[in-house]
């Protein structure tokens, strides 16, 4: 059995023999936010956070979660009190079809943990592997700003 923290709880699962971390997640404990892409790391649909630094999920051994921290899109805000990235992002209609979108909130809540205040190259840089074949690069890069700016002016 495989122990560590999802989303702020205990969680556990015994994932099959050499199974992914993406596997664990969609599998038995039932988790939407992280998607299969490529498989690859190429596209960063699987994006998680590992310990608050993000990570590839497709390609990570379940194993390498045990006794840490993971943190998928589902655990950066709810639907009452959603995590200023994810208020950004629907105030500036940053997604359309959105099955790249987790994993862009993912690494954009490290960037905005790591620096609050990320100019538009620091944006670009930590974005810069995921892919979004709908075109809506500048609507990301203003909701991430727009987030860094809610997130300063917070008590």
């Amino acid at each position: 059995m495989l122990a560590f923290t999802l989303n702020g709880e205990p969680a556990e699962g015994a994932p099959p023999e050499g199974a992914s971390l993406l596997h664990l997640l969609r599998g038995s404990l039932g988790l939407s936010g992280p998607r299969f892409g490529c498989g690859e790391e190429q596209c960063g649909a699987c994006m998680v956070l590992l310990d608050g630094r993000p990570g590839y999920a497709c390609t990570l051994p379940a194993e390498a979660a045990a006794g840490r921290a993971v943190t998928t899109v589902e655990g950066l805000g709810t639907p009452e009190a959603p995590h200023p990235l994810q208020a950004a992002f629907l105030a500036e209609q940053a997604g359309q079809c959105g099955f790249c979108l987790s994993g862009i909130l993912i690494s954009a809540a490290a960037l905005l943990q790591a620096n609050p205040d990320p100019d538009e190259a620091a944006i670009r840089a930590a974005l810069e592997p995921h892919l979004c074949r709908c075109g809506s690069h500048n609507r990301i890069l203003r909701a991430v700003q727009r987030a860094a700016s809610m997130m300063r002016a917070a008590p």
